[in-house]
């Protein structure tokens, strides 16, 4: 799958569709670690793999909130845009929801949904996509957002 690039008025028409599924990720135990530090969450479940193991993950997991930043990256080579994007901007979350742990070294991959398309005036678009991050080889998600974002165009 790869980014398209549509009219205003394709986008628009464009809601309530599946735009299509990405890329598989891998969610390693170096980039759990990592994002850890950068957040100064160092709860064990997440960092010690010896204490994690004795629980009922049975080893380290993923952040919830790794899995939900990784949306940018997993929705890259899925989005669709305005022709004329100047940028488009985090705009907030209406629901998430952490449906199961990503155990370290497991792999991702999102199914998004363009929700809604409400265009505020010639120039900005308010734009809810509805993600359901997959774990491979499980039956439930990862987690399940209602992410906005607001595009600028030219």
């Amino acid at each position: 799958m790869t980014t398209q690039t549509v009219t205003p008025d394709e986008l628009k028409a464009m809601a309530g569709t599946k735009v299509g599924t990405s890329d598989w990720m891998t969610l390693d135990q170096k980039r759990i670690n990592e994002f850890a530090d950068c957040t100064e969450d160092h709860q064990f479940i997440h960092i010690d793999q010896e204490a994690a193991a004795k629980t009922p993950f049975g080893g380290t997991i993923a952040h919830g909130f790794l899995t939900l930043s990784m949306l940018v990256k997993l929705c890259e080579s899925v989005s669709v845009y305005p022709e004329g994007l100047m940028m488009g901007v985090n705009y907030g979350l209406n629901k998430v929801r952490f449906l199961a742990p990503v155990p370290a070294g497991g792999r991702v991959r999102a199914h998004v949904e363009l929700a809604s398309v409400d265009q505020k005036d010639a120039n900005r678009f308010l734009v809810q996509q509805n993600i359901t991050v997959e774990i491979e080889g499980t039956d439930t998600p990862a987690l399940y957002a209602e992410w906005i974002n607001m595009f600028f165009i030219a």
